[in-house]
């Protein structure tokens, strides 16, 4: 009887502990669970801004990050036929803002004509409205092809911040070389944009304290930017010109004196209608020396600003100037 008690009682205990092991939670699963949300919290954390912003390690790339990080100057150009006839033709093929010689535009010309040589040339050009003189001429032989750059190596553009050609404008002539009286076989003005034309912009330069606006009229204006003694030039003025005019105008310095000595300068600038350009008058050390200037005090001239195609027609300006440097 005790054995069967014993037994029963055994019985009991057995399946109470079995009752209380199937029904207890288990921790394993929770504490993997929680211990992969600390991880998780703890990364998190690392990556957390100042604002309390949660910031994912490899953030995805907003449209807008994509066009930020997209050369804002990229040029777009593509091939432009500046002059076609039947003697002759230019292709603006490229740009190569970082050339040999500077920014350079690549061109392929061809002589169509079956026994004349042809000179091709930029009789005018402006970058951005400034007038300027790029290297670019090439004669070519009848019937022949040729691939040239037109160079753009003027450090005054850079100087007075046009560091980016958004207009190119080129008037290009082409003409006998072995006949200068003939008739020019092509003369064409082309715009190039090499950003799109509705990047082009045009310079408008910001005044100066040190500037002396000496002439300012309806038709020009002229503006003396500073001083220079220059080793190579000698003594300069440095000029600012704007034709406000449809014309081209010539502007010219005669009566020159220097300290009240007659010194004719170097100057006479051809500005065409509508554009700017940055000049100089200029003394060399032998004319100051001669008349025994070693500093410049006083510089008197008339300036002179007239039609570069009509002589006889009324001037544009025509004051006499005092300069005190």
């Amino acid at each position: 009887m005790k054995r069967i008690t014993t037994l029963l009682i055994t019985f009991l205990l057995l399946s109470v502990l079995a009752a209380c092991g199937e029904g207890a939670p288990t921790n394993k699963g929770e504490d993997t669970a929680t211990n992969d949300k600390e991880t998780v919290s703890t990364s998190q954390s690392e990556l957390t801004q100042d604002d309390g912003e949660v910031q994912t390690e490899n953030p995805p790339q907003s449209d807008s990050s994509k066009e930020d990080a997209q050369p804002q100057n990229e040029i777009t150009f593509t091939e432009l036929v500046a002059v076609d006839n039947e003697e002759c033709s230019i292709k603006i093929t490229g740009i190569e803002p970082d050339s040999l010689w500077g920014y350079a535009l690549k061109a392929q010309l061809e002589n169509k004509s079956s026994e004349k040589t042809y000179m091709f040339s930029v009789e005018n050009a402006a970058v951005n409205g400034v007038q300027c003189d790029p290297f670019f001429a090439s004669e070519v032989a009848a019937g022949k092809k040729a691939n040239e750059e037109i160079s753009f190596s003027n450090d005054v553009l850079e100087e007075n911040g046009i560091d980016e050609y958004t207009d190119i404008e080129l008037t290009f002539r082409v003409y006998d070389s072995n006949d200068w009286t003939a008739d020019a076989v092509a003369r064409e003005t082309v715009h190039i944009y090499p950003y799109g034309e509705d990047r082009a912009a045009k310079f408008v330069r910001e005044s100066q304290p040190s500037d002396n606006v000496i002439i300012d009229n309806d038709y020009v204006t002229v503006v003396v930017t500073g001083y220079k003694d220059d080793e190579i030039w000698g003594y300069t003025a440095n000029l600012f010109l704007i034709n406000k005019t449809d014309k081209n105008v010539m502007f010219s310095a005669s009566d020159v004196s220097v300290n009240g000595f007659m010194a004719d300068p170097f100057f006479a600038t051809s500005v065409s209608a509508g554009k700017c350009a940055f000049s100089s008058m200029s003394w060399s050390d032998s004319t100051l020396e001669e008349n025994g200037i070693s500093e410049v005090e006083t510089i008197e001239f008339t300036f002179r600003a007239y039609d570069e195609d009509n002589w006889l027609g009324d001037d544009f300006a025509n004051e006499l100037i005092t300069l005190n440097p």
